[in-house]
Formats: structure tokens, sequence, C-alpha cells
């Protein structure tokens, strides 16, 4: 039989780690899901170019299509994959020709919501692009806004692509898990 003099303390401790249990298993919340589908436009060339090599064997001369090269991209992000669909946001960082076959990029980038409901949100890219493949898989490893504390990973395809000129559309598929 318990001590009497003990038993104040356990009439506390018994219902506190109940309490505590219960408050941290309830607590955990499930994380929210949210699929997009995003278009970028990344344009080497002409008036409205929004990538630059700035970097490579050839040093900015380079062509991203050749190994060691390094770009800034500063791409349109859009609802649509048509030229005149709606602006939402930017897609801005690097792409690091990381094949020795020149057939690979290394991509790092955020994307920057500018409209919509996600405006003043922020997705951060990386990961492997094997621009041959038709499906390019890679992660989504944060988030600010909206999508802070985000993790996910994305499906990447090319929906358009002039090799003559390095325009590209490129359809972003992603499944972003937050808070």
């Amino acid at each position: 039989m318990p001590n009497s003099s003990n038993m104040p303390i356990l009439f506390f401790l018994l219902p506190t780690a109940t309490l505590l249990f219960v408050a941290y298993a309830f607590h955990r919340r499930k994380p929210k899901q949210t699929n997009l589908v995003l278009y970028v436009h990344d344009y080497f060339s002409g008036d409205d170019a929004s990538a630059v090599t700035v970097a490579g064997k050839l040093g900015a001369a380079s062509n991203i299509l050749q190994f060691g090269t390094v770009a800034v991209v500063d791409d349109v992000v859009t609802e649509r994959p048509e030229v005149d669909s709606k602006v939402i946001g930017r897609a801005q960082g690097l792409y690091i020709n990381s094949a020795l076959d020149g057939m690979a990029l290394y991509m790092v980038f955020s994307v920057t919501f500018t409209e919509g409901q996600f405006k003043g949100s922020t997705l951060e890219i990386q990961g492997a692009d094997p621009f041959k493949l038709k499906e390019r898989e890679f992660g989504v490893v944060s988030g600010t806004g909206f999508f802070r504390f985000a993790k996910g990973y994305g499906i990447m395809e090319t929906q358009h692509l002039d090799v003559a000129t390095l325009r590209a559309i490129i359809k972003l598929n992603l499944t972003i898990r937050h808070e």
C-alpha cells in the first residue's frame, strides 16, 4: 500500500502525465497537401531572354548544353503553357550543367509567387534535370509564407523546346506538404 505522505504527489503526477500525453498526441496535426501545376518559360535567347550563361569552359560565351556551364535564370512562371497565359511568379536561381556528356543539369531555384492565392510565398526547388527524359523528378526542399515548412516533390516535363534558340516551356507538377 502506498505511503500516505506520497498520495498528494501521486494525485498531482498521474493527471499531469495524462494531460501531457493527451496534449502531445492530439496536437500533432497532419500536414496540408497542395498540388500545383505551373509552367516555367525558360528563354536563353530573344528580346525576352530570362536566362544567361555566366561561367563555363568558354566563360560567359559557353552554351548551357556543355559540361561545366553555369547559368542564372529569372524565368516567368505562368498558370498555363501559352506565352500569353497569366503570370503568377518567377523562377529565380541557377542551372549547372553537371553531366560530362552535357545532357543533364543540376538546378536550384526559388519559385516566387507574385500573383494569386500564393502571392508573397516561395518554394525552393532542387535536383537533377536529365532533360532528354520525358519526365524528370526533383525535390521541393523548403518554402515560405503559405508553404512554410514545405517538403515534397515535382515532376518536370518539357512542353516545348527549340534547341537551336534554347527556348523552352517546362511544366512543373508539384506535390507539396506543409503546415
